[in-house]
């Protein structure tokens, strides 16, 4: 396992850099990369453990988070973005199935918890819909899939549930500045390695639930591997581009 996390950690700073230094064929081809790295960390975590129900769906969401990273390069502009936001979109109903047995140790179970991840999600449609127009039913869509997602990672646990709050964060940094909202400094670094860090967080708390209590080989190594993979980062370009091509070109590759 440890090899695959140096993988991912490999993989990932040269994608940033790609990224930073405006290397447009190393940012395409690591970024086609990321998921299967993260799937191996999953493949190689879960190996001494039943391969239940669970993983099979997280290496589904995987898999839909993979193509939404590659195939939009592949379109035109317009159905380009409609295809990587309907990737993304399973894959966050893949992990909601996949979280869905733990609910019951999940904030579902506290209603007031919720509260803020509602307020989120509600926030995020409410300043992108000025200028989302037909977009704005695929936005509230989209929010509430990521929210549920959310909350239901808490039932696995606090690196599940980190993961997938930076999921929400990284996402919300793609629809703000896609219309127009808020654009930070390295805004594509700081999407990229939220996006990544939320993945990986995810697939390791999956494979400390597969395993039997007290035996999680290799788990400990993630938080310095997420450090070292998104250490001293900054964006090398900027530019306008419409709210299609600016939330498909970050995670589609555009």
């Amino acid at each position: 396992m440890r090899r695959a996390l140096i993988l991912v950690g490999l993989v990932t700073a040269l994608h940033l850099g790609g990224r930073l230094s405006g290397m447009v064929v190393l940012a395409d081809l690591t970024q086609m990369l990321l998921m299967p790295a993260v799937a191996a960390v999953l493949w190689w975590g879960t190996a001494d453990a039943p391969r239940g129900r669970r993983v099979r769906l997280v290496l589904l969401a995987l898999f839909f988070s993979w193509l939404g990273d590659t195939v939009p390069r592949f379109v035109a502009a317009d159905p380009s973005f409609l295809v990587m936001a309907c990737c993304f979109l399973v894959a966050q109903v893949a992990y909601s199935l996949a979280f869905w047995p733990s609910r019951r140790s999940s904030l579902l179970t506290r209603p007031l918890s919720l509260v803020p991840y509602v307020l989120v999600a509600a926030l995020i449609i409410v300043l992108c819909a000025p200028a989302a127009g037909a977009l704005l039913p695929l936005i509230a869509v989209y929010a509430a899939a990521i929210v549920t997602m959310a909350v239901l990672a808490t039932g696995l646990g606090r690196r599940a549930g980190a993961g997938a709050a930076i999921f929400v964060v990284s996402d919300a940094l793609i629809a703000l500045e896609a219309f127009g909202v808020l654009a930070l400094p390295a805004q594509d670094v700081w999407v990229m390695s939220t996006y990544m860090a939320a993945q990986l967080l995810l697939v390791l708390a999956v494979c400390t639930a597969a395993r039997p209590p007290g035996d999680a080989p290799g788990c400990s190594d993630a938080p310095r591997m997420i450090r070292g993979a998104s250490r001293g980062t900054q964006e090398g370009q900027t530019g306008e581009r419409s709210a299609r091509e600016r939330w498909s070109g970050v995670r589609g590759g555009g």
